[in-house]
């Protein structure tokens, strides 16, 4: 095998995968060794820079960190990431002196965002420190976007929704509410802004269209516009038996949010096997937990009237063959099933609606009318014209609207001063040892082997007495101190001197796992064979070095073993291993205006 490049950011995109898989690329370890320290606030911080809404996020989040965490590779659950940035939210100090300082005399620059949602608050949060004037249009009376309508209170409370935002607003956004955006042309015309972005979401749910639709259209609801009207108090009963189609994360809202306003039987419609389910596994357990029927293998046939009111649906039966591989092979109607219920509320997906944009204006839009937008710059056919969120791309979740929202404002950024939006900083690593002494880290190196918290809940008989009572309760402080050591540092990694190792085997007969061979090279399937331990991970690629000065074989590490315990390094007589910390570096907006300044010619 080629010797591995530890240098390039793209040997830990495959080794520190948690920072990764998350788009908001957080620095997971660190935050995590500052909870442990007691030191929240710092946490929270680290947290911030990239995530930007660590208390909305340690609540709602998808957790794409959570199934590249290493210690998924160990035992069954991953450390719980999503959970820990709830507790450095809950347990900050003020941080009002620690957010981004605006600049009191501006850039003479005017950005619009529409919609105040995630997106357009990250661009905000992004852009204000630079001198840039944002106005944020928002249709409703209250900021927040998705995450106030859709999201319900027992999720996320809107004490924690509001903190979040007004850090935001409160750097001297021009937040305008109740100001619905009725014409990209006129905005662009009469507005005088430099830049417009378009953070406006997926405000339109799927239809099922099937006979009976239009007569029972009373009891029959949209999940993502009912929600809202629950949000916003039009909504506050639903009737007694409730049936909800799709089993996406929608559809988990609204099947615990009908449980709070009276209903009985509440029943979740799957048209798959649970395999196929699109909600998060979490969200399927609080549901199911709540007494939640999920009946799998139903496509919807009809809604049944009768005396000019609903009734209930009738069903197919569905049978599936399933490839090894995951794939549904075939499928065929088994039967029928009527099931009563009083109201239907449709959850199987959301659309893009742009209806206040004319075709017109040089916004090239697809055939599915999606705006046309450049994946990485997130910048349309118009130039001015940035798109974010689910407005860009359709529906996904909040922490990709939040890396929408970085990634467009250093375009905007860029756009603004007259430079090229696609020639943009890239990723960077650094490396730095942490070795205090012969056999000290500064790292907490021990390997502990306790199982994920549970996070406590509200009980079952106290939760539905409101609306509002947050279910999840966060962890104690001896939960916190237990969860915190599962983390396995894989930001502090091992890195190897192939020019100092005296292959004395110390490292090898140290290692606990025995992630370590030493070995002649040769191709990768034959090497693999001669390892000290299986490498069952094939999708992890091995750490070769280049050939040992005393016998040219080379030393090989399994990443997909390794917990980073430093004892190689620690054992090591001539200090060919190290343990060393990579901080990855992931550019802002800020970074690019400090950069595009260096760049200017100096007046002397």
């Amino acid at each position: 095998m080629e010797p591995t490049d530890t240098s390039h950011p793209d040997y830990y995109h495959r080794v520190v995968d948690c920072q990764w898989a998350c788009p908001a690329h957080t620095d997971v370890p660190e935050y995590i060794r500052l909870i442990a320290q007691g030191r929240f606030t710092d946490a929270y911080m680290v947290n911030r820079l990239s995530n930007v809404f660590p208390g909305i996020l340690g609540r709602v989040c998808d957790r794409p960190c959570e199934p590249a965490c290493r210690r998924g590779r160990i035992e069954q659950k991953p450390v719980a990431i999503c959970r820990l940035k709830r507790v450095a939210a809950d347990h900050r100090d003020d941080v009002t002196a620690r957010l981004p300082k605006i600049p009191k005399v501006k850039n003479g620059k005017r950005i619009a965002c529409i919609g105040a949602g995630c997106a357009s608050l990250t661009v905000a949060n992004d852009l204000m420190p630079l001198g840039y004037e944002v106005t944020i249009f928002e249709q409703y009376g209250e900021p927040g976007g998705l995450m106030r309508t859709n999201i319900p209170s027992f999720r996320l409370p809107h004490t924690v929704l509001n903190e979040e935002i007004a850090m935001i607003t409160g750097m001297g956004v021009d937040l305008r509410l109740n100001a619905k955006v009725a014409s990209m042309r006129e905005l662009l015309h009469q507005g005088g802004f430099d830049a417009v972005f378009v953070g406006s979401g997926a405000p339109k749910g799927k239809e099922l269209t099937l006979p009976g639709r239009e007569a029972g259209a009373a009891n029959i609801h949209i999940g993502i516009a009912w929600l809202e009207s629950v949000a916003f108090g039009h909504i506050d009963k639903v009737g007694k038996r409730v049936l909800i189609i799709g089993v996406g994360n929608t559809a988990m809202d609204c099947c615990r949010t009908s449980l709070r306003l009276g209903a009985e039987s509440v029943k979740v419609m799957a048209r798959k096997p649970r395999g196929f389910f699109k909600a998060s596994e979490w969200e399927l357990e609080d549901a199911e937990e709540e007494s939640v029927q999920i009946i799998v293998n139903r496509s919807p046939r009809e809604f049944v009237i009768e005396n000019g009111r609903l009734t209930g649906m009738r069903f197919d039966k569905m049978e599936y063959e399933v490839e090894a591989g995951g794939r549904i092979r075939a499928e065929h109607v088994a039967g029928e099933e009527f099931l009563p219920a009083d109201e239907v509320i449709l959850a199987i997906g959301q659309e893009n609606a742009f209806p206040w944009i004319e075709r017109d204006l040089g916004i090239e839009f697809d055939k599915w009318d999606i705006p046309v937008i450049d994946k990485s710059t997130f910048q349309s056919t118009l130039p001015q014209v940035f798109f974010g969120g689910d407005a860009a791309f359709g529906p996904k979740n909040i922490i990709w609207a939040v890396e929408h929202g970085h990634q467009a404002a250093i375009s905007i950024h860029r756009h603004c001063q007259g430079e090229p939006v696609s020639e943009r900083l890239s990723a960077g690593i650094n490396l730095q040892s942490r070795k205090m002494g012969m056999h000290e880290w500064s790292y907490a190196n021990d390997y502990t082997p306790v199982e994920r918290r549970l996070m406590p809940h509200v009980s079952l008989k106290e939760r539905f007495k409101k609306l509002n009572i947050e279910v999840e309760l966060g962890f104690t402080a001896e939960q916190v101190e237990q969860e915190v050591q599962r983390c396995l540092n894989c930001d502090v990694q091992t890195v190897f001197s192939a020019k100092l190792c005296i292959e004395c085997d110390a490292c090898l007969d140290i290692c606990p796992v025995d992630c370590l061979t030493i070995t002649h090279n040769g191709p990768e399937a034959e090497l693999r064979t001669r390892l000290k331990a299986p490498a069952k991970n094939l999708a992890q690629p091995l750490y070769v070095s280049v050939g040992l000065p005393q016998t040219g074989r080379v030393m090989v590490k399994d990443e997909d073993l390794c917990v980073h315990c430093g004892l190689c390094a620690e054992r090591c007589p001539t200090a060919a291993w190290d343990m060393q910390k990579s901080e990855l570096h992931w550019p802002l907006a800020g970074d690019e205006a400090v950069s595009l300044e260096a760049q200017r010619p100096k007046i002397a």
